[in-house]
């Protein structure tokens, strides 16, 4: 997967925080989008040089509202044949 390695989330996670962006009941919308904004996030602080300790947010997120098949099938996907160009 673009050369990051999603590792499982350690120790205690809570709940996701309340997304503004994601008002409903459904969730799906704000479980995919955590998930674009981890990848490009940790692809950027890599470039940079820095750690990608930020991006963990996104990760914990995308882990807490994803079904575990979800999180399975994406973080095998590689790049070029994901829904959206990340």
């Amino acid at each position: 997967m673009l050369g990051i390695d999603c590792p499982k989330p350690n120790g205690r996670w809570p709940t996701a925080p309340f997304d503004l962006r994601f008002p409903k009941q459904n969730q799906t919308r704000n479980c995919y989008q955590n998930l674009l904004d981890y990848r490009p996030c940790v692809k950027r602080m890599r470039r940079r040089g820095k750690s990608t300790q930020p991006c963990e947010y996104y990760l914990r997120v995308f882990h807490a509202l994803c079904p575990m098949s979800w999180v399975q099938r994406w973080t095998e996907i590689k790049d070029g044949t994901f829904a959206r160009k990340i």
